[in-house]
Formats: structure tokens, C-alpha cells, sequence
């Protein structure tokens, strides 16, 4: 052990990012102070960046994207709003239900929480505002419910996690996020009930019946590419980015043939923003490679685990300190960096509880999920407020209710292992 190096790397890093420095700047800056302080050779740090990114797992992230990209441009946003409102409309509270289940749905197909509050969140704020519904309370419901999207497949967020966890199964963890997420959209239709019931928000019209077998209908057909990849993943018949890969062009077929919003001329912005996601998410895994490997050559990872230990050696306490740590960290930092940054320091701890990995990778995502919607550094959260208009502030004060439901799924999934763990047992041995 060498604290003056650990001290140098730690500080360093620390300092960059109050500074508002970029996290992959400050995690390539503070490895190459500690390495020259250690007198290793600074391409030794070029080396572990490609050595990160050199990763057959990490292929099925760029296809995940870019089919959240197309579908969002293919006009799934709106069908996905409809056949939520044949689902739940007719609750008290209707459109918060509606906008709940939309984001299970699209959070199904996209995998990503940003994608979600952008593309359904254009709609669903408007129409819950014009249907009498306070408008911080609309986005607050369009902002948590965005959260689903980091647990339920396909999520790139999950197949990032399966690589820096040293080759966990994505296929387990796809099929472990299943069961808290749809615990979670409950438990939100639950608060959003409550919520409705006091303010006297109005259930939606009931949608006839010819029409909700037709609405039905048109929308099964954009859900069948999420059904592509977790039965292809589940069954074995291809990888997860095999699947990716299939369900993109699934997803391509059907807006262009079949719904026909998506154009020819969509495409070059498609693939623009699929890059532009790409190479920051691509810039952080490298850099966060060299930084991992500094931090296992200076034994911070064994360091942290028995800090943790010696506070306590009791399972539950250790674990709720670590949803406390990430909560923290997760209202100051992304979900990306802190997923690459935090896998090898907390999995070694919870596996010394015999806690499984792919347990703890659903905990995990679901832990910087809620960040995304806290501020000060929630993007989902922004996302929201610049499509609403609505200060951070008056959002955050009108999400407080939302927490609540947040935090006990949380727990749930921290402490009952069956929760995570019953459907990949089920399906995947």
C-alpha cells in the first residue's frame, strides 16, 4: 500500500471534479499523477484504456442505443401513451397511471432513462397539464417513472456493469430486472393514486372496445423487439448483441413499413446522436479502465472493503451504508462513471456477504437510477424541467412523495435476494 499515491489519485480526482472538470478528464489526469509518482510508465495507462474497450460485451451497447434512437424516432412514443391509456386510463389519477405504465413500456424498448423523459415526456406533461394536473406534478411522475428504464431489458446500462463486473451473465441480469421494475411501476401507480385521491384528479374517459383491440394491436408490434431480445438472450439462441443488432433492424422495419414515421432522411440524425452517445460513453470506459486498474494496483478495492467491514460486520447494516454511499454519490455524479468507478469496489464487499453479483448489479442500477432524478446533477431530472419549463427547485419539491416508493423497492431488492434472483434461476440454469 502506497497513501501517498492512493492519496494523489484520490485528491486529485476529487479536485477535478469540483473544478467541473469532465469525468473522463479528471479520471485519465489523476491516474497519470499517480503513475508518475509511482514511477510506472505512463503507457501503461494507454494500454489498460484499450484494453477496457477491447470487449466482444461491450459490441451490444451501440446497437442498444441506436435502436432507442429509432424507436423513439418511429413513432413508438405515442402508441406506447395509447395503449397505456387502454391499460390503467380508467383509474382515478388516470394520466399519472398512464404516463407510469408508457415509461415501463418505452423504458422496455430503449433501456435508457434520458430517452424516455425526452421522447414521451414532449407528450405526456402537455396532456396532463391540459387535463387539469399541476404541472410540477407531471413532470415530477414523468421524471421517476423514467427510472424503470435502467431495470427492465434491454438496458446498455446493464451490459456496462456485466463487463466491469468481470463477466457476469447479461442474460441473468436482463431477466432480473423484470420483476423490480414492474414492482417499482406499481409502486408508483400506488403514490400516484394516493396523490390523486387528495388533489381530486379525474379518471380518463373509457376507451371503447373496437378501439382498444386496434390500439392494442398496433402496439404489440413495436413491444415485439423487446421480446426479441429477452427471449433470444434468455433462450440462448444469440448473445445480447446479436440480439441488439436483430431487434435495430426489427425496429427499422417497422417505422418505416409499418408505422411510416420514420424517414430516410432521420437516419443521418439517428446514427448522429447514436455516435455522439457513443463516444462519451466509450471515452468514459476507457478511461475508467486505467483508473480501475490504478485503484486494484494501489489495493483501494480491498482497502474499501475492509473499511466497510470495520465499521461493521453485520450484512444488513453494511448494506444499507453502501445504498447510502451510492444515493450520495448518485446526486453529484452520472449513472455511467459511477457504475465504471464503484463495480470494483463495492462487488468485492457485498460478495464477502454472499450477496450474487447479479443482484447486486439490479441494486446498483436501480440506486443510480434514483440520482438521475435528484438534484444536483440529475439529467433525467433536467431533461424534464427544460421540456416543462418548471424550476429544479419546484420539480424536486413536487418528486419528495415519489421517493418514498423509490427508496422501499430499493430496500426490497437489497435485502430479499428472491426478488432478483427467482426468474434467471428460473429461466437461465
Amino acid at each position: 500500500m502506497n497513501s501517498i499515491a492512493i492519496a494523489i489519485l484520490l485528491i486529485t480526482f476529487i479536485v477535478l471534479l469540483i473544478l467541473k472538470c469532465p469525468i473522463t478528464f479528471s479520471m485519465v489526469i489523476s491516474t497519470s499523477f499517480a503513475m508518475l509518482y509511482m514511477e510506472i510508465p505512463v503507457m501503461t495507462m494507454v494500454q489498460q484504456m484499450c484494453k477496457q474497450l477491447n470487449s466482444f460485451t461491450l459490441l451490444a451497447i451501440p446497437f442498444f442505443i441506436l435502436m432507442g434512437e429509432i424507436m423513439g424516432a418511429g413513432g413508438i412514443s405515442g402508441r406506447l401513451l395509447k395503449f397505456a391509456k387502454v391499460c390503467v386510463g380508467r383509474f382515478t389519477g388516470g394520466l399519472a397511471h398512464v404516463n407510469v405504465l408508457a415509461s415501463m413500456l418505452f423504458g422496455g424498448i430503449s433501456g435508457s432513462a434520458i430517452a424516455d423523459v425526452s421522447s414521451l415526456g414532449v407528450i405526456e406533461i402537455p396532456m396532463m397539464t391540459d387535463a387539469g394536473y399541476e404541472k410540477d406534478f407531471s413532470t415530477a411522475v414523468t421524471v421517476t417513472s423514467s427510472c424503470q428504464g435502467l431495470i427492465i431489458p434491454p438496458s446498455h446500462n446493464m451490459v456496462l456493469y456485466a463487463m466491469v463486473a468481470g463477466g457476469v451473465s447479461v442474460g441473468k441480469l436482463f431477466c432480473a430486472g423484470y420483476i423490480p421494475g414492474i414492482l417499482l411501476g406499481i409502486s408508483l401507480m400506488i403514490c400516484c393514486y394516493i396523490i390523486s385521491k387528495k388533489r381530486n384528479y379525474q379518471k380518463c374517459e373509457k376507451v371503447p372496445f373496437k378501439e382498444a383491440l386496434s390500439v392494442t394491436k398496433d402496439t404489440l408490434l413495436a413491444m415485439l423487439a423487446m421480446v426479441i431480445v429477452i427471449a433470444g438472450v434468455s433462450a440462448g439462441l444469440f448473445t445480447a448483441t446479436e440480439s441488439a443488432a436483430i431487434a435495430c433492424l426489427y425496429c427499422t422495419f417497422i417505422g418505416m413499413f409499418v408505422y411510416k414515421k420514420l424517414k430516410l432522411r432521420d437516419i443521418p440524425v439517428i446514427l448522429g446522436n447514436t455516435i455522439r452517445t457513443l463516444a462519451m460513453i466509450y471515452g468514459l470506459i476507457a478511461a475508467a479502465g486505467a483508473f480501475g486498474w490504478m485503484m486494484t494496483y494501489l489495493n483501494i478495492p480491498t482497502l474499501a472493503t475492509e473499511l466497510l467491514l470495520h465499521v461493521s460486520d453485520n450484512k444488513y447494516i453494511v448494506l444499507l451504508l453502501i445504498n447510502v454511499i451510492l444515493l450520495v454519490l448518485g446526486c453529484f455524479m452520472d449513472l455511467t462513471p459511477l457504475v465504471l468507478i464503484m463495480t470494483p469496489i463495492l462487488l468485492p464487499v457485498v460478495k464477502s456477504f454472499g450477496m450474487d453479483p447479479v443482484q447486486f448489479g439490479v441494486m446498483m442500477m436501480l440506486n443510480l437510477g434514483i440520482g438521475l432524478c435528484t438534484p444536483p446533477v440529475g439529467t433525467a431530472l433536467f431533461t424534464g424541467c427544460a421540456i416543462s419549463g418548471q424550476k429544479i427547485e419546484t420539480v424536486s419539491k413536487a418528486m419528495l412523495p415519489l421517493y418514498i416508493p423509490m427508496i422501499i423497492v430499493l430496500l426490497m431488492v437489497t435485502y430479499i435476494p428472491a426478488l432478483t434472483m427467482l426468474l434467471p434461476n428460473l429461466l437461465m440454469n
